[in-house]
């Protein structure tokens, strides 16, 4: 006997308009002061100021990827897209990565260049745009941190303008040292900052995104103990074939064949199973195929088939420990 339980449960707290709205804010706030900054970079003759611009032009390139894929990914499930379009986000978070690193990758280059060789630069200048750039990331950055985080999407974005925020500051910092000293070396070594901070998100991103796209278990989920829960429960003899994945960021999906004692009730146990799931884990999306174990009967030599089960199966001695 089988038994299918299937558990929906998605939804976020913030309802994805207001999301829209918080992204949208943010990407006017930063593709007005991008424009800005290049031009005062420009005359400036200011790296830093260039490089933090680059890094906003990822931030506004973040935002858009993440405003359309969520408009891709409320999409409903039709033909073969049994989950929809979910993995929209995903993709959108994995180019925003990649982006990220190849921008960090050049301003190194120009960075480890322009300590070499300092160019003459105009340190009131970055001073004024890099104070006046902190003010428009502190705001933007209020904005996306009121939107929904457990979205590696949203998440993206959000480390995208925190980190230029980090960097505005290092900017400011920098141009106040050669205003006040002259070091136009400083600039550079901003600039350098400026990259390692892209490289640690762009890292981030490829890293949890390239999780999910592998399909290996959500970051603190183990199977091997999920596994050994479940075979704890009452009139539970074994578990195998348990697969657990994230269709998307926050999305958790369970599947495993469960036998039961002979006689016991199996609709009992599956409620019992999708509860601890759900109660312990947050796994609420479930498909659990629910038999009957067979009686045990004396055996001589090797063991039946599904006891030597290639996806290793959890009995009930070892759930209990």
């Amino acid at each position: 006997m089988a038994e299918h339980g299937h558990g929906h449960g998605h939804g976020h707290g913030v309802s994805a308009g207001a999301d829209r709205r918080y992204l949208s804010g943010a990407l006017a706030l930063i593709v007005g002061f991008m424009a800005i900054e290049v031009v005062i970079g420009i005359i400036a003759q200011s790296l830093a100021l260039i490089s933090d611009a680059g890094h906003m032009l990822t931030d506004a390139a973040a935002i858009v990827f993440a405003l359309i894929a969520m408009r891709i990914a409320a999409k409903p499930p039709q033909g073969g897209y049994t989950y929809g379009l979910k993995r929209a986000e995903i993709i959108s978070a994995q180019i925003n990565g990649i982006t990220l690193l190849l921008l960090a990758a050049y301003f190194i280059y120009q960075g480890i260049e322009r300590l070499i060789t300092p160019p003459e630069v105009e340190g009131a200048f970055v001073v004024a745009t890099g104070l006046a750039g902190i003010v428009v990331n502190v705001a933007a950055t209020w904005l996306l941190s009121r939107a929904n985080r457990s979205s590696l999407n949203v998440e993206g974005a959000y480390q995208h303008i925190l980190n230029d925020l980090f960097a505005f500051i290092a900017t400011t910092i920098a141009g106040a040292i050669v205003w006040w000293t002259g070091w136009a070396r400083a600039d550079a070594i901003a600039a350098l900052v400026v990259a390692g901070l892209m490289l640690k998100a762009g890292w981030g991103l490829v890293r949890d995104s390239g999780r999910v796209f592998m399909e290996a278990a959500p970051a603190g989920m183990n199977p091997a103990e999920i596994g050994q829960k479940t075979a704890a429960l009452e009139n539970v003899s074994e578990v195998h074939d348990l697969h657990v994945w994230e269709v998307t960021s926050g999305y958790a999906a369970l599947s495993a064949h469960i036998l039961v004692d002979p006689g016991a009730d199996c609709h009992a146990v599956r409620q019992a199973a999708e509860k601890m799931l759900h109660d312990t884990y947050g796994i609420e999306h479930t498909t659990l195929q629910v038999d009957h174990a067979a009686p045990t009967l004396l055996t001589i030599g090797e063991t039946d088939e599904h006891c030597a089960d290639p996806h290793g199966p959890v009995h009930k001695s070892e759930g209990k420990g």
